[in-house]
């Protein structure tokens, strides 16, 4: 499918209340067949999502300790999660503690998750993800871990205000670019 038509069906489906504010671009370069073109998603005429560009104001993570370190991620512990250090270290770790090793644990995943998720965007296509976006249902771009899928179905205007903030206590845990997506479309974090 031509840039022009992609382009055209994924602004057909935006959030009334986005229409005119995001739009999807994208480069080519006519002269150098070697250098591949970029597509990118600006809001009020500010390229924020570049799938290549590291440098805009969205944060980007280096390294799972960056990740770790970050304050703005909060992790939610379940009493299951605690129960299951509490059978692994046999009872002789003290109450406090086995907070921190399971938050520290679920981090470790999340981080790994989220650092996966940022590679296999680099080397993805915008326009095969959006491709992939028209055919799959909103419940299958939203549970994804391909973040480009997710901040499409965000956008999306058949995603309702009632879902959305249903969607809050997920959004904590998907990467900054989506959590800036979520809270463009109304969340709150």
């Amino acid at each position: 499918m031509s840039w022009s038509k992609l382009k055209q069906q994924l602004e057909s489906f935006l959030s009334p209340a986005l229409n005119g504010r995001v739009e999807y671009r994208a480069t080519s370069y006519r002269y150098l067949p070697d250098k591949a073109g970029s597509s990118y998603i600006a809001v009020d005429g500010k390229n924020v999502f570049n799938m290549s560009d590291k440098a805009s104001g969205i944060r980007w993570y280096q390294t799972e300790l960056a990740i770790k370190n970050d304050p703005e991620i909060q992790i939610p512990i379940s009493p299951e999660e605690i129960e299951t250090v509490r059978q692994e270290t046999k009872g002789s770790v003290p109450e406090d503690r086995l907070i921190v090793i399971a938050r520290n644990r679920k981090m470790t995943e999340l981080a790994k998750e989220l650092l996966s998720a940022q590679s296999s965007l680099s080397k993805s296509n915008f326009t095969a993800t959006a491709n992939k976006f028209l055919t799959t249902s909103i419940e299958e771009s939203l549970e994804s871990s391909d973040i480009l899928l997710n901040i499409l179905a965000l956008v999306d205007r058949r995603v309702g205000k009632k879902r959305i903030v249903n969607l809050a206590g997920e959004m904590r845990l998907k990467h900054p670019v989506v959590q800036y997506f979520y809270e463009l479309r109304g969340g709150r974090l």
